[in-house]
């Protein structure tokens, strides 16, 4: 048995104690602490040993590190820290933890050099000022050594155990059998193709058809692919709620087959979720759950191995049964986790958890993205960042005294700024150089206010706080593949106000770094063409393997018809309203059951159920509304039950477009009124320009392609399982296109030419209806 831990992690298991303690914030960027570092380096003297390399044993554990530096000559070892702020506000319990990473350094560096002793310095780089404060202790070595074993002995226990599970893990999913009689059509190339893809070390683009068991047969090769290519973690990221139940119940359909690994699977959910008390601090003096923290957190964790599924429901209750936070329960055991179900963000956000953990444990890990075609816009919007004047103005006049000098100087910037623009928007190339300057200066002296009155901000300024942060953060990485903007409107009279944006246009120089740093990265989804578009926007590697998973369900399971005579253009929409309402009411008619119709906005939905409730009173309506909760949500969905009948209304590309299922009769039919297209707006137009400079594709890239894709993501709700039927009724002229309908699935059988006048088959007995204006595509015309 043989365990490895790096130097940082053995302390923070170890030497932590004491109260979760948020207070002593913001520190530094990852750009300013490495700079930070370099100019601690730059000023000692020229024997200096900068990243200096260490290894030790004790018994079966092996701990090694990189120490920030060593200097010969005064027989010292520096472990360095960069911070911003006062000093003297630092918890105790961090400085505690400093010293315990140091001592472990010093004991590494006295057995590599063979010394009796060693000097040990802490050394605080304020990056604000470029001040250090060094705080210098001597120790000898055999005094480092027994603190060394004490925390290396108390973290042997957990090791063996670790150990041990990882060990039991390992061997019970090289026999792991698939957990049903067979593997549904498709079902089976698709883990054939992952399991191929994580042995060779690639990363996999998989296009397979909704209703095949995607997520089963994504998770279930990474299973058995654990042990072979010796994984320490599975990544299972989605984009939406219904996302990540779907991934729950496959991992738990595994853990309740015959021979099960023994596996842990975690639930990872965000802060506003699973914080028990929102109105108090992250402190002890605030929040109980915080208050002594680490000292519970040992006995807590524990705990929370014991559930192989640790689900958000599990871990409250294991956080609450020892009084301590669910939120940092949860990022604790993402280190003890086999398999990790999350948002893309704790994997592609600037600041995500499971990669910063992957990257500084040395992880081998394999990552799963669920729905990898809304990583497009999910990436640009992680990797973007906006300030709102309005809020700006509301925050300033509740601020601080103190505060008010430098947000006026914010103030002077942003006016000049947009007082210099004629129009309601305007695009440029460069970021604004003096607002920015503007703004570090202001979010360094809230910094500093943060750490001389623990108290804190007010809600509404700390979150104007964090997003000046976040915009200073996005404006040092500012290149072609962004767009600077400003957005004028007047949002009070005679008040001219504005909204700046740093917008990510293309994603991909963030998002490949993320894939390629894992064993394997699979993206899969029933909609991932063209290729081209989502290899250049998402980053994949050269040699990434391509996949199109032929779909197990058969033409005449589903009647799609492209209703021609119709358009759903913004100035047709009135015109197109009752001809809509009518085509519903008769559909329903010909075959009574459960409806979803999809439109291009919340106010072209309410016109046209409005319509059909005046003039259809028989038939039961339901629709989706704007800001529904998740409660609401589920509302909606349990009235589509096996034996219901009626038409629920919904936008196309939200809630209700994908990630649902509602098998059988529970779903027999969707209209989808609209093509999907992003409004035309100014930012659209700039985003299609920039997509025509860099791609030579503006129209496809920025309207055309993600408008489809939406398209037949909602479709793709109606045939879930090869015993469904059902019809799909596409109502927009432009469905016609050769263009549009070359990006429809193939197994939809629709490249013979077809007259716009055909008859369309309604009935429950697939009998015609006579109806003008209708292309119907089906199997069996030619």
């Amino acid at each position: 048995m043989s365990y490895s831990i790096a130097v940082r992690a053995l302390c923070e298991f170890t030497a932590k104690a004491g109260d979760l303690d948020l207070r002593f914030t913001p520190s530094p960027t990852a750009l300013e602490g490495i700079a930070g570092h370099r100019t601690v380096a730059s000023r000692r003297s020229e024997g200096y040993q900068s990243e200096v390399a260490l290894e030790g044993q004790y018994r079966t554990l092996t701990v090694k590190g990189r120490a920030d530096g060593y200097d010969p000559g005064q027989n010292c070892l520096e472990e360095v820290k960069t911070y911003r702020g006062d000093l003297s506000k630092q918890p105790a319990n961090h400085r505690q933890l400093h010293w315990a990473q140091a001592k472990i350094y010093g004991w590494l560096m006295c057995r590599k050099l063979d010394m009796p002793g060693i000097n040990l310095a802490l050394v605080y780089f304020d990056i604000v000022s470029e001040k250090e404060t060094c705080l210098v202790e001597p120790f000898e070595a055999a005094q480092l050594q027994q603190f060394f074993e004490q925390q290396c002995a108390r973290f042997l226990q957990w090791a063996e155990q670790e150990v041990a599970h990882r060990d039991g893990r390992n061997l019970a999913a090289q026999r792991l059998a698939f957990p049903h009689a067979d593997f549904r059509p498709g079902q089976r190339h698709l883990a054939e193709s992952v399991f191929k893809a994580v042995s060779t070390g690639r990363c996999l683009l998989a296009q397979a058809p909704t209703g095949i068991g995607k997520t089963l047969g994504t998770l279930f090769p990474m299973l058995k692919a654990l042990a072979p290519q010796q994984l320490d973690k599975v990544f299972f990221l989605t984009a939406k709620t219904p996302g990540r139940k779907l991934a729950l119940d496959a991992a738990q359909v595994m853990l309740a087959s015959a021979g099960a690994p023994p596996l842990r699977v975690l639930e990872m959910i965000a802060r506003d979720k699973a914080c028990e008390h929102p109105d108090k601090a992250c402190h002890g003096e605030s929040c109980p759950l915080a208050r002594g923290f680490y000292d519970r957190l040992p006995a807590a964790r524990q705990a929370a191995i014991q559930p192989r599924l640790l689900d958000q429901s599990a871990l409250r209750e294991v956080a609450l049964a020892h009084d301590v936070c669910p939120y940092y329960l949860s990022q604790e055991m993402a280190r003890w986790a086999d398999v990790v179900v999350a948002d893309y963000n704790y994997y592609f956000d600037f600041s995500a958890l499971l990669f910063g953990l992957a990257q500084a444990n040395n992880w081998k890990v394999a990552v799963l993205v669920d729905e990898a075609h809304n990583l497009v816009e999910r990436g640009r919007q992680m990797y973007s960042a906006s300030l709102d004047q309005g809020t700006f103005n509301s925050v300033r006049k509740s601020a601080p005294e103190v505060l008010k000098k430098p947000m006026q100087r914010v103030n002077r910037e942003w006016n000049a700024l947009h007082g210099a623009q004629t129009g309601a928007y305007q695009a440029y190339d460069k970021a604004p150089q003096k607002l920015l300057q503007a703004l570090s200066s202001c979010s360094a002296s809230i910094g500093d206010y943060l750490n001389d009155h623990p108290q804190g901000l007010d809600s509404a300024l700390q979150g104007f706080y964090f997003d000046m942060l976040s915009f200073c953060r996005v404006a040092e990485l500012f290149d072609e593949q962004f767009l600077f903007d400003i957005s004028k409107r007047d949002l009070e009279r005679q008040r001219n106000l504005s909204q700046l944006c740093l917008r990510n246009v293309v994603p991909a120089g963030f998002i490949r770094p993320r894939l390629t740093a894992a064993r394997s990265t699979v993206l899969f989804s029933a909609t991932l063409s063209p290729r081209h578009y989502y290899a250049d926007l998402l980053g994949t590697p050269a040699d990434t393997v391509c996949i199109d998973v032929e779909s197990p369900f058969h033409a005449d399971q589903l009647q799609v018809h492209i209703v021609d005579r119709i358009s759903t253009r913004f100035v047709h929409r009135q015109s197109s309203l009752e001809p809509i309402a009518d085509l519903i009411a008769r559909q329903f008619s010909a075959r009574p059951g459960n409806y979803l119709a999809f439109f291009s906005s919340f106010d072209y939905l309410q016109q046209v159920a409005q319509l059909l409730a005046e003039k259809h009173p028989h038939i039961s309506l339901w629709s989706q509304s704007r800001g529904m909760g998740e409660a609401q949500r589920q509302q909606f969905l349990d009235q589509f039950h096996a034996d219901g009948q009626g038409v629920g209304f919904a936008v196309l590309g939200g809630a209700f477009g994908e990630g649902i299922d509602l098998p059988g009769a529970r779903l027999i039919g969707a209209f989808i009124a609209t093509l999907g297209l992003a409004q035309l707006n100014p930012v659209n137009e700039q985003l299609k320009r920039r997509m025509a400079a860099i791609f030579g594709a503006g129209y496809d890239y920025t309207y055309l392609f993600p408008g489809v894709q939406k398209v037949v993501q909602a479709a793709g709700r109606v045939i879930r399982t090869q015993q469904d039927r059902g019809v799909v009724m596409l109502i927009d002229d432009r469905f016609g296109q050769s263009k549009v309908r070359q990006l429809l699935p193939r197994w939809w059988d629709i490249a013979g030419n077809y007259s716009a006048h055909h008859s369309i088959g309604l009935s429950p007995c697939g009998s015609e209806l006579a109806r003008d204006g209708v292309l119907s595509v089906r199997n069996d015309v030619a």
